[in-house]
């Protein structure tokens, strides 16, 4: 079932009202998020500012539709109005929401849900994937401030948003994000991303964020926040002692930029290092669990695989919640930071209904669940729940979860995706061969 056709359900229902939602987003939250920072509706407005809020989450829940069209669709007009509204006035709205209190109701809804989901642990330790990815904004004048790239030929691309998520594994279900201008480095960003980070976790890294001073002050911020990342190539290290035979605590040296730049960065750092051969190659994993009575090294190397969970979660969220509509909607840059935490907040939301139908499921995790489908059969149930009473909401949305075991995915197959150097397009036309020659 493709997701036009489940929302060519709902074309013609004038009265899906997205207030109808709070058994699924905690109004309080909306409020509490609007009154922080300074958003309030204080006389009666045509777009009061409580469903704007739905309305940025509906750009990313229902892509396909106009902005203008998704309000009347959504029906968040105040009754009595006209269903008509200038695009001034949408833009207005947005203007006066700002993306801070979207913000503010992501990080309060992650962590509420977080708390609810009872994620599964490793050792104890929550599993973290930090990784970033790429926005392409439109063309405006106003986004040429995020910068843009050029590539071989010199051709310039769309101004671009760069993100750094921090997503729990098991469940894709996001912790936090930080995003600036293309030019921005991805350990910047994961610099803002430390304070945020839970207590008991194993946060595992791509081997582009290796950086000493992040990962001292990553381990350093909290209480057991480990982290794992693969080895640089050609980087130097003391063995002090084995744990095994492909297992030691090593001593690495920082460097006086790393140390300028980390105040409380020491000269050398202790990490435990660990080899294992995979498919006839060496890999090494660097981690800040030295205690290899806790943490056996034999899990830990295969461990770092569950890493490409996350690049799974940014594919969710572009190709399936967004239909591959890779370019956002925003013309302003404030505007663009308020979508982007909007289609964090949406993946949010369908990924924590998924956690709860994966509860009803025994020995399933929510990653083992089709997004795709799941999706659509959650967005669909939502969209219905003006049609039903309501005493009933709660054992309607109850109801969403009865129907998990379909969207049950068959065992992964093992899949290997080399880095590979592909050759690059020719920039002329190719005189192609005879055809009776090349029969010769």
């Amino acid at each position: 079932m493709r997701f036009s056709s489940a929302l060519n359900q709902i074309v013609n229902n004038p009265v899906t009202q997205f207030q109808n939602l709070s058994e699924i987003l905690d109004p309080d939250i909306i409020d509490e998020g609007l009154a922080q920072n300074g958003v309030a509706t204080i006389r009666r407005r045509k777009l009061p500012m409580e469903s704007m809020v739905w309305a940025v989450i509906g750009m990313a829940l229902f892509r396909q539709f106009p902005m203008r069209q998704l309000l009347s669709q959504l029906d968040i007009i105040l009754p009595n109005e006209r269903s008509y509204v200038a695009p001034s006035a949408v833009t207005q709205a947005r203007h006066k929401l700002g993306s801070e209190a979207i913000r503010y109701i992501f990080e309060r809804t992650q962590t509420q849900w977080h708390q609810q989901a009872e994620h599964p642990k490793w050792c104890g330790l929550t599993l973290l994937g930090v990784d970033g990815v790429v926005w392409r904004t439109p063309d405006s004048a106003d986004n040429q401030s995020f910068g843009k790239t050029r590539n071989n030929h010199g051709d310039v691309s769309y101004p671009q948003v760069r993100m750094v998520c921090q997503m729990e594994l098991t469940s894709h279900l996001l912790v936090n994000s930080a995003f600036a201008g293309i030019d921005t480095n991805e350990m910047r960003l994961a610099e803002q991303l430390i304070e945020q980070t839970p207590e008991h976790s194993l946060t595992i890294f791509d081997r582009g964020f290796y950086s000493l001073g992040l990962l001292h002050q990553w381990c350093k911020a909290g209480e057991e926040r480990h982290w794992m990342i693969p080895l640089r190539k050609n980087t130097q290290y003391q063995v002090l002692h084995q744990l095994g035979r492909h297992d030691a605590i090593v001593e690495l040296t920082t460097t006086p930029q790393a140390r300028q730049k980390w105040k409380r960065l020491p000269e050398t750092i202790q990490a435990r290092l660990i080899t294992k051969t995979v498919n006839g190659k060496p890999v090494q994993i660097l981690t800040s669990m030295t205690d290899a009575k806790r943490y056996p090294g034999a899990d830990i190397v295969d461990l770092y695989a569950h890493r490409w969970e996350i690049e799974l979660g940014f594919r969710e969220m572009k190709q399936y919640l967004l239909h591959n509509k890779l370019t956002l909607r925003s013309q302003q840059p404030e505007l663009i930071k308020q979508e982007l935490w909007g289609i964090l907040l949406a993946y949010n939301l369908i990924r924590y209904k998924m956690t709860l139908m994966a509860k009803s499921l025994k020995g399933i995790h929510p990653n083992e669940l089709s997004f795709h489908h799941a999706s659509l059969h959650i967005i669909h149930k939502l969209t219905q729940l003006p049609y039903v009473t309501p005493g009933n909401i709660p054992k309607f949305v109850m109801d969403i979860e009865k129907d998990a075991q379909q969207f049950v995915l068959e065992h992964r197959r093992e899949r290997s995706y080399p880095r590979l150097i592909k050759a690059s397009k020719n920039r002329y036309p190719v005189k192609k061969k005879n055809a009776a020659h090349s029969l010769k």
